[in-house]
């Protein structure tokens, strides 16, 4: 199936989950899961929250997959740079990446979304990761954007 047709289905299928429900963490494990369902490139889907407490750093979230980082400062990785720019990251080769944080070394590309709520305020990270190169690109940025921007602009 056309990965811009998979993005139409687990859009819907995230919308009727989460609509009514309240709870960013609910909302986030859901949305970790259909998509780590949806897309069999996908290897590591999940969010990364900001510590409010300890300003820019991000703590792992709910997820799909290997263990993940417990915690990555706004200064590095993907996932930081991501959190500091408030722009999303297309890394088609991570191990080119200056500053790339292996989580887990089978990981070769990735994309991290910013998470804002209704104030425009950053509030976690999507990290997708892949163990093949070149996994993500536009429409992948394009449809992440839209579904979480729908989903946390209710925070």
């Amino acid at each position: 199936m056309e990965k811009e047709s998979k993005y139409r289905l687990v859009e819907a299928e995230i919308y009727s989950v989460t609509r009514d429900e309240t709870n960013m963490i609910a909302n986030m494990s859901s949305i970790s899961c259909l998509l780590n369902l949806a897309f069999e490139d996908y290897y590591w889907v999940g969010f990364y929250i900001v510590d409010q407490e300890k300003g820019n750093e991000l703590v792992v979230g709910p997820y799909q997959g290997t263990l993940g980082c417990l915690r990555i400062s706004f200064d590095r990785g993907v996932c930081g740079k991501a959190a500091r720019t408030r722009e999303t990251q297309i890394v088609e080769n991570v191990h080119e990446f200056p500053g790339h944080i292996a989580c887990d070394s089978r990981s070769n590309s990735e994309i991290v979304v910013p998470v804002l709520n209704s104030k425009g305020d950053l509030i976690a990270i999507l990290d997708v990761d892949s163990t093949k190169f070149a996994t993500f690109d536009t429409t992948d940025q394009i449809w992440l954007e839209r579904i979480l921007n729908s989903v946390f602009s209710k925070y």
